[in-house]
């Protein structure tokens, strides 16, 4: 067998893998979403979820999903920014920086068990703050910080030195060089990643069911106090997600259409996680036309 013919076996090799990976995600995400769309309706997304009786809903669970998403990325995302930046522009290569570096490679790589029961013993019975969307959005930040730190700095060392030194040389300081060029110019990546990271996040069940909890009191949509037992907006209540509803409804079955709302749930849950990557891809390449001006045709 000449060089020619070694090639083309192990290109064909390289595309029946590719194919199998993408035959495989297709068909799951194809199962999933036949058997579940049919049940999503306007009711099904608005409603409450019933216990003993059929024809509820995943309002309140999906409401939980968002919420506690928008808290998690609100505390993850300055934190990650900041130790990013630190990490590629002002730490020096000594063992304290590769201490950090392989701390950060071993908490990306823990079980989301494990860190969810690490929150349950220092959020919810340490710091007294219970099964809360607090806990859970803080258990969250842990989870998802190394991976969006990672991220923020890889975006940053993609940057071309000559960026850097061009600040410098129209008297900038190198804070100022970091924030009014380099950032900017790894924008596109960094806001990438954080989108992916929000889909990575909003999936999770595991982690939250030791720290938001398994149960989805009513709430009453028309007081927004954060104070108010019932508001929507209160971190300190309990809230169950939409991924912890499907994990709980199928292991309780309690609900006599447990399976139709398993069902819907799933394929709304993979549908939002698909809408986060579509809109990571979308908007990282929108950001890099506007900011490179790639987009714009030639006179």
């Amino acid at each position: 067998m000449n060089s020619k013919q070694q090639d083309k076996l192990a290109t064909g090799v390289l595309y029946a893998i590719a194919g199998i990976i993408i035959l495989v995600l297709a068909s799951l995400l194809g199962f999933i979403l036949i058997q579940g769309l049919p049940h999503v309706t306007w009711h099904f997304l608005t409603t409450p979820a019933r216990a003993f009786e059929a024809g509820g809903g995943i309002g309140i669970q999906l409401f939980n999903s968002f919420y506690l998403l928008l808290l998690a990325m609100l505390i993850s995302v300055p934190l990650s920014l900041g130790a990013g930046i630190y990490l590629s522009e002002y730490a020096k290569k000594n063992w304290l920086t590769s201490l950090i570096r392989t701390s950060i490679e071993i908490l990306s790589s823990l079980p989301s068990v494990v860190v969810g029961l690490f929150g349950f013993l220092i959020f919810v019975i340490q710091f007294k703050f219970g099964f809360s969307i607090l806990s859970g959005a803080l258990v969250l930040t842990v989870f998802n910080l190394p991976l969006l730190t990672r991220n923020v700095e890889e975006s940053l060392a993609s940057i071309s030195s000559m960026q850097r030194e061009a600040g410098l040389a129209l008297g900038l300081s190198r804070w100022e060089t970091v924030i009014r060029i380099i950032v900017p110019e790894a924008l596109p990546g960094i806001t990438t990643g954080m989108i992916l990271g929000a889909g990575r996040v909003f999936g999770e069940a595991a982690a939250l069911i030791y720290t938001a909890g398994q149960s989805a009191p009513a709430l009453d949509f028309t007081n927004w106090n954060p104070f108010y037992i019932a508001s929507p907006l209160n971190p300190l209540r309990p809230a169950e997600t939409l991924a912890v509803h499907i994990w709980k409804i199928n292991s309780e079955g309690i609900m006599p259409d447990a399976v139709a709302v398993s069902a819907g749930a799933s394929a709304v849950l993979i549908v939002a996680v698909l809408a986060f990557n579509l809109a990571a891809r979308w908007f990282g390449q929108h950001l890099y036309q506007k900011m490179t001006s790639s987009g714009k045709k030639g006179a």
